[in-house]
């Protein structure tokens, strides 16, 4: 009965990663036009350009949460992040370092508030 319910849990789990990355592949061929396969064999130069690339992407979806705009939609703008994390995973890790301090410098500036009238 053990052996049943260890296969249960695999099962699920599986089953869960495979509607995440469902959920990443569908955010980033509609919202980026990029293949999740390509993405996979990119050379780290490449692979700092997509993700400079879905930073962009997810900084737009952020900016339509923020501002209510009718076509934000939180599972994409999710999928988009987790997408970015598994590339940055996959980077090696020196220019993992590189690409964060990039985007640590980029991201220094105070931030707007919006008007509450």
């Amino acid at each position: 009965m053990h052996a049943l319910k260890v296969e249960m849990e695999r099962f699920l789990a599986e089953r869960t990663g495979a509607v995440e990355e469902a959920r990443q592949r569908a955010a980033l061929q509609l919202a980026c036009g990029i293949d999740m396969e390509t993405l996979r064999d990119l050379s780290p130069e490449a692979a700092a350009r997509v993700a400079a690339r879905l930073d962009r992407v997810i900084e737009r979806e952020r900016q339509k949460g923020l501002r209510r705009h009718w076509s934000y939609d939180l599972n994409r703008h999710i999928a988009l992040k987790q997408a970015r994390d598994g590339l940055l995973a996959r980077m090696r890790p020196s220019a993992q370092a590189q690409r964060e301090d990039a985007s640590a410098e980029t991201n220094t500036a105070p931030r707007r508030r919006r008007r509450t009238s």
